[in-house]
């Protein structure tokens, strides 16, 4: 049994709401003109294709706001994967509301199944290097929590969810505070805790292992000079690569003996999937 991991439906509602806005203006011409008032609609939310889903809830909140009296039945688990043809839930209610917010469910449960997907393909690419795969910042503005949600239900684990929750020193913080060793101290000043810093060079490694920084991130560092540099650390700091970081390039990377690799493609550069919503 696939355990969905645990999404923030108040944030969802935020988006949702935001989109149907966007979407319904004034109101669904279309569906008003056309539609009787009393029509009924039954229809199955189906994958057209191979894939990881992610979304069914806020699918279901969707149609919830715009067809308060329609009935929402999942037939599977986010994170499960699919095949194609299977359908993923079946939907019974007033006509008008229901088609009114079908484009709103299915661009979220596209777009994020297709994120659970690609990130589902790179955990299985790089499985038995005893590596983790991470998501980015480079997330859909404004849709982050979904998109770091849909990554979970992909195999992946989060990095920071933002700037707020984890300190990390890239390269231009260093320049603007004078060099590695200075930003360090000042962010241990300041308080902050589990510090990463991004080291370019092994010169720059050096020194963030003789400031004692908690993770070391090795940026744009192919697979030699990252299992030089996770020998030169030699455990006393976690290592992450990122940069340069593809489906192809991948498996070498994490078997280079990192502890994390992180891949802003999987919520940057993720096609949606093909889901349908038919009558039935």
């Amino acid at each position: 049994m696939t355990r969905a991991p645990k999404l923030d439906m108040k944030d969802a509602r935020r988006v949702i709401r935001a989109a149907l806005a966007e979407d319904v203006g004034k109101g669904d011409i279309t569906s008003a003109a056309v539609i009787p008032r009393d029509a009924r609609f039954r229809g199955i939310l189906r994958a057209r294709q191979a894939l990881v889903v992610a979304g069914l809830p806020v699918a279901r909140e969707v149609f919830r706001i715009a067809a308060p009296r329609a009935r929402f039945r999942a037939k599977i688990k986010d994170g499960a994967l699919v095949a194609a043809g299977t359908v993923l839930a079946e939907l019974d209610g007033p006509a008008r509301g229901l088609l009114t917010g079908e484009r709103t469910a299915l661009n979220l449960l596209q777009l994020l199944s297709g994120i659970a997907t690609s990130t589902r393909a790179y955990v299985g690419r790089i499985a038995g290097t005893g590596c983790t795969l991470l998501d980015t910042r480079k997330t859909v503005p404004g849709l982050r929590l979904l998109c770091k949600y849909a990554t979970r239900c992909g195999g992946a684990t989060n990095h920071r969810v933002g700037l707020f929750d984890g300190a990390l020193i890239k390269d231009n913080h260093i320049a603007a505070a004078g060099g590695l060793g200075q930003a360090v101290a000042r962010a241990r000043k300041a308080g902050l805790r589990n510090i990463e810093v991004e080291c370019d060079t092994l010169a720059q490694v050096r020194e963030a292992i003789a400031a004692g920084v908690d993770r070391i991130l090795l940026d744009n560092m192919d697979p030699a000079q990252l299992a030089r540099a996770v020998a030169l650390i030699a455990g006393r700091a976690e290592t992450e690569a990122s940069g340069g970081v593809n489906f192809d390039t991948v498996r070498a990377i994490a078997a280079s003996g990192v502890d994390f690799v992180s891949v802003g493609r999987i919520t940057q550069s993720a096609p949606a999937v093909d889901i349908g919503l038919d009558w039935r």
